[in-house]
């Protein structure tokens, strides 16, 4: 068994694009510009956000967090988005998911300028993916690709299970292995909470994305001998053990399928640190105009 370690691939990729940066300011470039807008005071936006403000420091990029309350009416929320769309110095930005519930998160990721769409969430992006041609990749998926081409792990005619549907995951996920071109070139089935046989289905793939935020729902049992392994579940679980009250816990029994597995990723430590490193990747592609010329 072989860890992905998220913390030393991103920590790599970040060195990466600080020299990028210092290379692209010296050639005359502006400095990439990254916003984000926060809603409420969910636990884990907030330590996320602060995780992403801190990356934008460490590498060389301007970074702006914008602030509401949790009762802020879409139409407020709406015309913040459109500030930043309009704001000339902001290279690219997300809004912070998720939204409370009487916001439309649908109609506010479409409202976002598709080329400051870093997060990958606009149906120009997605559709773009989808057609092979050049879009922000949202940054989950992007950081899983990254994982699997740093760890040279081979993925053409590769069987790839991917549990969980979801907009932001799953459904591209699905997409990206299966496109033409490395890593790429699997053999997909999508599946979710509505498949009959899952653990059967999961015990045939070569490539297993767990992506449905059920707290070490994936046994061994579900597991083929050798097979890669990649976790986005992240959940807090009560431990009064920890001086904290809680445990990290990813989707995947970690202790029980590791053994069983050629490569498999941490929870914390995996593909979460690596979700960050999608949405730099983004900036400095928008600050470039390397999709949208």
């Amino acid at each position: 068994m072989q860890l992905l370690d998220g913390k030393a691939i991103s920590s790599q990729i970040k060195s990466e694009i600080k020299i990028e940066v210092e290379n692209w300011i010296a050639a005359g470039g502006k400095k990439p510009h990254l916003a984000a807008i926060l809603v409420g005071q969910d636990g884990a936006s907030e330590t996320y956000v602060a995780s992403k403000i801190r990356s934008c420091e460490e590498i060389g990029f301007t970074s702006t967090l914008v602030k509401f309350e949790a009762d802020i009416t879409e139409e407020k929320l709406l015309e913040a988005v459109a500030s930043l769309n309009n704001d000339a110095d902001v290279d690219g930005f997300i809004v912070q998911l998720p939204l409370p519930k009487h916001i439309s998160e649908n109609t506010v990721m479409e409202a976002v300028d598709p080329k400051k769409d870093v997060d990958g969430f606009h149906p120009i992006n997605v559709g773009r993916m989808c057609k092979g041609l050049p879009a922000y990749i949202s940054a989950t998926p992007f950081g899983i690709l990254e994982m699997l081409i740093r760890a040279g792990i081979e993925t053409s005619g590769k069987h790839c299970v991917v549990i969980g549907r979801s907009q932001i995951v799953g459904l591209p996920m699905s997409i990206l292995m299966q496109r033409n071109e490395y890593p790429g070139n699997c053999t997909v089935t999508i599946t979710h909470s509505k498949t009959k046989n899952l653990k059967e289905v999961c015990q045939t793939a070569d490539i297993l994305i767990v992506a449905l935020g059920r707290p070490e729902f994936v046994t061994a049992d579900y597991i083929k001998e050798g097979a890669v392994v990649i976790d986005v579940g992240i959940s807090r679980v009560a431990d009064a053990t920890k001086k904290s009250g809680f445990a990290i816990k990813g989707d995947v029994n970690f202790a029980d399928v590791a053994p069983k597995s050629s490569f498999i990723t941490p929870v914390p430590g995996g593909v979460g640190l690596m979700t960050i490193c999608g949405l730099l990747t983004n900036t400095l592609k928008a600050a470039r105009k390397e999709i949208y010329k």
